[in-house]
């Protein structure tokens, strides 16, 4: 009878666990593809421009429209949703579309900025030359699948403001995890907070009438009551928190930025329930919030930079190259006397909705006249002219017959502090606007004439109105950060009632030392 040599027990436990290893393989390959399969899609190979201006005239386009924008300028902040073919809804581009937009803007020089280099632009860093901020609210898995291809075909790069809650090991209409690293890997994408789980609308009284679970004080069924303003501000508070803690968890940085959920901003009215509580604590926790619907403009600049909130230029799936060039170029900051007789450049009034049909005509005399109102306003490039801090008006006025005809120039437009000069035939009132409320500052007697000729200087400081030549009244702002202060003209007129519109002979705007 032969005896096993010592040692071939434990080398035949080796071999079979070898051959175990080796009938195992390819069950373990296949479970992690199956794995890998299910957490990152496979990307789409890079659109291409369709017909027409969002194909080959793109470039074109894009040229024409940049030969009026200024070379250097703040960046303009664009934000879209998700990017995918067919009907995806009114936030969703298709990659053709998106592929003619990326080609547009490169042809007219632009170049795309990380956070970082945003961050800093909005706190007066440099920029380099023409440049734009591409942002993408929620974090849809169209980002991986078929915008990283067109970033990726242009050198361009963008910012995934990612709703944390909704990011998980499998993908679906979200981004997996696995999908974001690889992104962030890429060098093209970085990550910003959409919040945690506050994305969403929920009951806010007993009617259950629906209100954004951020900015709102919820209904608490259970104890028949709305949530105190202290129970409110923990609960969006530990949203805040867990959602900065998964970008960390995941090895991301910590964002910088932070997009409100559909487009609030703090001034919105559905955000007066959280009011200073919800601005308190995201300025404890970010540079600055992003929103599409903004009470004031606030482009990238000093203005946006004080209140802590950035406007963006959103982008949906009915934006046209030409729509977007043409948009971008209003949001684009210029220079005061960059238009130097803005009533000769009428595209770039704004009036309200509720006049239409108003143009640059009922400002000179040409009409048309948007009847029964006895009063109408307007706004040069109120975006573009935001950050504006020292300039003079000119302004001659003609047609103020009877008492109550009256010119307006209103300069700091949509500031903090804006000052409204209104001349009639025979007096010059001065308002200025503070917190809401509108107070006369100053009234002064005048030569009584049907014409006269006003002009306003603006410096950081102060503000000084002639009329006719003589100095009529100074507004001191001592202690104001030019951020509050800051902004460009608008112009009004009223009939009194008598059917006769008084009208502007001229309209000029220039720079002055100190801006």
């Amino acid at each position: 009878m032969n005896t096993p040599s010592k040692g071939s027990r434990p080398a035949r436990l080796a071999l079979a666990a070898v051959a175990a290893g080796l009938f195992c393989l390819p069950f373990a390959a296949a479970w992690e593809y199956q794995h890998y399969r299910q957490a990152v899609e496979r990307q789409a190979t890079a659109a291409t421009g369709g017909p027409g201006a969002d194909g080959k005239e793109a470039a074109g386009l894009a040229r024409r429209v940049s030969s009026r924008l200024p070379d250097r300028a703040a960046p303009v902040v664009l934000a879209y949703h998700d990017v995918r073919p067919g009907e995806g809804g009114r936030y969703t581009v298709t990659p053709a579309r998106f592929d003619a937009q990326l080609t547009a803007l490169r042809a007219a020089g632009y170049r795309t900025l990380s956070t970082a280099q945003f961050v800093r632009a909005l706190h007066g860093g440099a920029v380099p030359g023409r440049s734009v901020y591409l942002t993408f609210d929620d974090g849809a898995q169209g980002l991986w699948r078929y915008a990283d291809p067109v970033l990726a075909k242009h050198g361009m790069r963008g910012a995934a403001y990612l709703i944390t809650g909704n990011v998980r090991r499998r993908h679906g209409y979200y981004l997996s995890w696995d999908e974001v690293r690889r992104m962030a890997r890429s060098g093209r994408w970085d990550f910003q907070d959409h919040t945690h789980r506050t994305h969403r609308r929920q009951a806010v009284d007993a009617a259950g009438r629906p209100g954004s679970a951020l900015a709102s004080r919820l209904w608490l069924p259970d104890l028949r009551r709305t949530e105190t303003p202290a129970e409110y501000r923990r609960r969006v508070a530990a949203d805040l928190d867990r959602s900065i803690a998964e970008f960390t968890a995941h090895g991301l940085p910590r964002p910088a930025l932070f997009a409100y959920p559909f487009s609030e901003s703090a001034g919105s009215r559905e955000l007066r329930a959280g009011g200073s509580s919800l601005e308190a604590l995201l300025r404890a926790r970010f540079t600055a919030s992003l929103t599409n619907v903004s009470s004031r403009p606030l482009p990238t600049g000093p203005r946006a930079a004080a209140a802590h909130q950035v406007e963006r230029l959103e982008v949906g799936a009915r934006t046209t190259v030409a729509d977007l060039m043409e948009r971008l170029a209003d949001c684009t900051p210029v220079a005061p006397g960059a238009d130097p007789a803005p009533l000769k450049t009428p595209a770039r009034w704004r009036f309200p909705t509720n006049l239409p049909g108003a143009g640059v005509g009922v400002l000179t005399g040409r009409g048309p006249y948007p009847r029964p109102h006895r009063y109408v306003s307007g706004a040069f490039r109120p975006v573009g002219s935001a950050d504006w801090t020292a300039y003079t008006v000119d302004a001659s006025v003609r047609g103020l017959h009877g008492t109550h005809a009256s010119i307006a120039v209103t300069t700091r437009y949509a500031s903090l502090r804006p000052l409204t000069a209104s001349v009639s035939r025979g007096w010059l009132q001065v308002n200025e606007q503070r917190d809401g409320r509108v107070r006369t500052v100053a009234q002064h007697r005048l030569r009584a004439a049907s014409a006269h000729r006003l002009r306003i200087t603006v410096s950081p400081t102060s503000t000084v109105v002639r009329v006719d030549g003589g100095d009529v009244f100074t507004l001191r702002l001592f202690g104001r950060p030019a951020g509050e202060v800051s902004g460009g003209i608008g112009a009004g007129l009223t009939n009194g009632g008598s059917g006769e519109w008084p009208s502007f002979a001229k309209l000029d705007v220039r720079a002055v030392d100190g801006g």
